[in-house]
């Protein structure tokens, strides 16, 4: 396929730099996270995901946040309201009364 000469050809300065991806919405993030696997972009926008308070589920693979404080709280999970993006549907949906066990709980530091 054959770019359009007036189409940038170089992507802009800084744009591979997480204060790029921390201005960045959700929705953009997520594409990045799901469709550019293991580059440093995927990178990017999981640290950019988590700075917005977004946690991701290692059993369902999908990102959650906090719709309210949980209900309950233990050592080994919490049980509350959360939002999370369903990537099969392409939507943040809401999921009540979900036990979020900490096992599951991605929590690396970037």
């Amino acid at each position: 396929s054959q770019m359009i000469p007036y189409y940038p050809q170089i992507p802009p300065t800084g744009c591979d730099t997480p204060e790029f991806y921390y201005r960045l919405a959700p929705d953009t993030l997520f594409f990045v996270f799901y469709y550019m696997e293991g580059s440093r972009a995927q990178y990017l926008a999981a640290k950019a995901l988590k700075r917005q308070s977004w946690r991701f589920h290692t059993k369902h693979m999908m990102w959650f946040q906090r719709h309210e404080e949980p209900k309950t709280i233990t050592d080994d999970y919490e049980q509350g309201t959360y939002i999370f993006f369903d990537y099969e549907r392409w939507q943040t949906r809401k999921r009540d009364n979900f036990i979020f066990e900490y096992k599951f709980l991605e929590d690396r530091e970037f």
